[in-house]
């Protein structure tokens, strides 16, 4: 990363200190637990989807890519598409027990609601 990014520092109005350094701030990922101490829920949900049915996966604690590598698994296993958006993964269809036996195949501890 370039260190004269202007972009980075818009919300810097101005400094007079000689010696300041603009740090941006960093975002901190959660690390992964493990999957025996995860607690997800799966549910059905038909509200502002357009009258498309879509089963969610909530409460996922760790990296974004790790919740989007489970995502990926879980599409591919139900042969559906989906995404993965602020740390919901959507799999498109009403998939609520078959996701809710894999998760818990892999280790997951998981509530079915809804």
């Amino acid at each position: 990363m370039k260190e004269n990014n202007w972009k980075d520092r818009l919300s810097v109005v101005y400094s007079t200190n000689p010696d300041f350094q603009y740090n941006q701030g960093e975002k901190h990922e959660e690390e992964t637990i493990l999957p025996q101490k995860q607690n997800l829920v799966v549910a059905i949900e038909r509200k502002n989807r357009g009258g498309k049915t879509v089963t969610l996966v909530k409460g996922f604690v760790g990296k974004e890519d790790d919740l989007a590598e489970l995502g990926k698994k879980l599409k591919t296993k139900c042969g559906v598409g989906g995404s993965v958006k602020e740390g919901e993964i959507i799999i498109q269809g009403e998939f609520k027990t078959r996701i809710a036996d894999l998760l818990k195949e892999w280790g997951y501890r998981v509530k079915v609601s809804g």
